[in-house]
C-alpha cells in the first residue's frame, strides 16, 4: 500500500539557511561586479535586487504555513460531515483506476460516499473493476454510484456525480488515477475547522516517479512548486490553484456555481480544462483557500515528452484564462488579488533579467555576465528543492530522493528553456480551449494489482437522488444560490455574508 507523509527536519531547515546565505553572497558579488560601469547596468541591478527580494519574501511566506490544531469539539464536528468523493473517468488505465479506488477504502477516516462517472470511455468498459468496486464498497459501508454517460468532458462528469450526492457537506475532487495516502481524507478535512476556509488543496506526488528522468524531474519541480509557491499562498489563505488529483471544497462552493462551471467560455469558445483553478476561484470569492501539506495523493505523471508538453500547454492556457478572471472577479481587498499581481511582476522581472543577460550584454555591450550570476539560479533552486526531501514515501529510500534532488539543475535548465517557450506559446494560444489528451486511451498504464480486500458477495447498486434544479447562467456568472440540506455546522455562516 502506498503511503507518504511530510517530515519537518532541522537538517532541511539548516540547509535552506546555508544555501540562502550563499545565494545572498553570490547576488551581492554579481551586483557589485555588474553595476560598476554603466547607468543601464545599474538599472538592471535594481531589477535583479527586486527579483531577489521577491524570492526572500516568498521564502518567508512559505515558512509561515501552519496546520490548525483541532479541539475535541472541532474534531467531532468534522467527523459529522458527509464527505463525498467525485471520480470522473475517461479512458483511464484500469490498473490506476483500481489502485485509486482501493486507496479510498483504506482511509483512517472513511469517505461517506464515492461517486464514479464513466464519461463515455472508449478504451475500456471497466466491467471487472466496477464489479469489484461495488462489492468492496458495500462491504466497507461506503455508499457509491457508478454512472456511464455520453462524453461531455470532466466538468460534466463531475456535475453528474454532484447531482446524485445532495447529502454531501464536503466534496473531495480527484482524478481517475489518484491514489490517496491512508490519512489523506482525515487530514484534508482539518482546515475546515476554520469557518472561513472554503477549499483545501492537498499535496500531489508522482506514483511512477522512477519510470524515467523526465518523471523524476517533473515530480521534483511539481512538489517544490506546491511546498514553496502554494505554501506561501496558503499562509495568507490565498491558494490560487488546487491540484486536480486531490482537493476539497465546501459543498455549496460547487453546487451554487454549477451552472457557470459547466458553461464557462473564453473568446466565445467553451473552456474544457482548468476546472480545478475555476473551483478555487469560486472558493476565493467566498473566503479562504488553503493547503494541507499532510494530505498527500499519488498520481501518474507523463512519461513521454509529447504527453508532458500537451499537459503543460493546457496548464499555461488555463492559467492565462484564469488570470483574466482573477483580475475581473477578485476583490482588491483580498490577498489573492495582490499575490496574483506579484506573480506576474515576478515573471516580467525574470524575463527582463534573462533577455538582458543572454542578448543585450553579449551582443550590444560585448560583455559576458559574471560567472557568479549564472550560479545564482542553481543555488536558489537547490535551496527551494530541499523542501522536496521533506516528503517521506513508503516506496522510496531517502537516498533515492536525494538523487532526484541533485537533478535540480536539470529542472532549472528545463524551466529556463523549453518550458519558457511553452509558457509563452500557451499564453499566445490561450484561445485553444480543448483538453487535448486521452483520445486514444490512457497514456500511462499500471499493471492491475491484486487487491488485499476480500471480495464479498455482490451487493445491489445504490441508487442516488434525482438531479437538483439548475438555473440558466451566463458563461462565467454566479447563479442564484440553491441551498441544500446539510449537516455542516458552519453552513449558516458561509451561506450568509462573505466577509474576509
Amino acid at each position: 500500500m502506498l503511503s507518504a507523509h511530510q517530515h519537518r527536519s532541522a537538517t532541511v531547515v539548516m540547509g535552506i539557511i546555508v544555501l540562502l546565505l550563499a545565494a545572498a553572497w553570490a547576488t551581492h558579488h554579481a551586483v557589485v561586479a555588474f553595476a560598476t560601469d554603466a547607468e543601464t547596468r545599474s538599472r538592471l541591478t535594481v531589477v535583479w535586487i527586486s527579483l531577489f527580494l521577491v524570492f526572500l519574501l516568498q521564502t518567508f511566506m512559505y515558512h509561515l504555513e501552519r496546520v490548525p490544531h483541532l479541539t475535541e469539539r472541532s474534531r467531532r464536528q468534522l467527523d459529522a460531515l458527509h464527505v463525498s468523493i467525485l471520480v470522473p473517468v475517461y479512458n483511464e488505465d484500469p490498473g490506476y483506476l483500481r489502485l485509486g479506488l482501493e486507496s479510498f477504502l483504506r482511509q483512517t477516516r472513511m469517505p461517506d460516499s464515492v461517486h464514479i462517472v464513466d464519461d463515455g470511455s472508449t478504451s475500456s468498459d471497466y466491467g471487472e473493476v466496477r464489479r469489484w468496486w461495488e462489492q468492496a464498497a458495500a462491504r466497507a459501508g461506503v455508499a457509491t454510484s457508478w454512472q456511464v454517460v455520453a462524453n461531455g468532458g470532466k466538468r460534466h462528469a463531475q456535475a453528474h456525480a454532484v447531482r446524485v450526492s445532495s447529502e454531501a457537506d464536503i466534496y473531495l475532487t480527484c482524478d481517475s488515477d489518484s491514489c490517496f495516502a491512508p490519512n489523506a481524507v482525515e487530514e484534508i478535512l482539518v482546515p475546515f475547522a476554520r469557518p472561513r476556509v472554503m477549499s483545501v488543496a492537498g499535496i500531489v506526488i508522482a506514483t511512477n516517479n522512477r519510470a524515467n528522468w523526465l518523471v523524476r524531474v517533473t515530480d521534483l519541480w511539481f512538489v517544490v512548486c506546491q511546498l514553496v509557491d502554494r505554501s506561501g499562498q496558503s499562509a495568507v489563505g490565498a491558494v490560487m490553484v488546487n491540484s486536480g488529483p486531490i482537493a476539497a471544497y465546501r459543498a455549496a462552493v460547487i453546487r451554487d456555481n454549477l451552472g457557470s462551471y459547466l458553461n464557462e467560455t473564453f473568446m466565445g469558445r467553451p473552456v474544457m480544462f482548468s476546472d480545478d483553478s475555476l473551483l478555487t476561484l469560486y472558493a476565493q470569492q467566498r473566503g479562504l483557500t488553503v493547503q494541507q501539506p499532510r494530505a498527500i495523493c499519488f498520481t501518474a505523471m507523463p512519461e513521454k515528452w509529447s504527453h508532458f508538453s500537451r499537459m503543460y500547454l493546457r496548464w499555461m492556457r488555463g492559467s492565462t484564462i484564469r488570470s483574466v478572471w482573477r483580475m475581473r472577479y477578485l476583490s482588491p481587498a483580498r490577498p489573492a488579488y495582490w499575490l496574483h499581481a506579484m506573480r506576474w511582476l515576478q515573471m516580467i522581472l525574470t524575463q527582463m533579467v534573462t533577455v538582458w543577460l543572454l542578448i543585450v550584454e553579449p551582443f550590444v555591450f560585448h560583455e559576458l555576465p559574471p560567472g557568479s550570476m549564472l550560479v545564482i539560479p542553481f543555488l536558489i533552486g537547490y535551496a527551494m528543492g530541499l523542501r522536496y526531501l521533506s516528503i517521506i514515501r513508503s516506496d522510496e529510500r531517502i537516498r533515492q530522493r536525494a538523487m532526484t534532488w541533485l537533478a535540480m539543475p536539470l529542472a532549472i535548465v528545463l524551466a529556463w528553456t523549453l518550458l519558457r517557450f511553452l509558457r509563452w506559446y500557451g499564453i499566445l494560444t490561450c484561445a485553444k480551449t480543448g483538453w487535448g489528451t486521452r483520445h486514444n486511451g490512457a497514456e500511462v498504464s499500471l499493471d492491475t494489482r491484486v487487491s488485499e480486500i476480500r471480495q464479498p458477495e455482490p451487493a445491489p447498486a445504490l441508487a442516488g437522488p434525482a438531479a437538483p434544479p439548475s438555473a440558466a447562467t451566463p458563461a462565467f456568472g454566479m447563479p442564484e444560490p440553491h441551498y441544500y440540506p446539510t449537516s455542516d455546522p458552519w453552513a449558516e455562516q458561509h451561506q450568509s455574508t462573505d466577509t474576509w
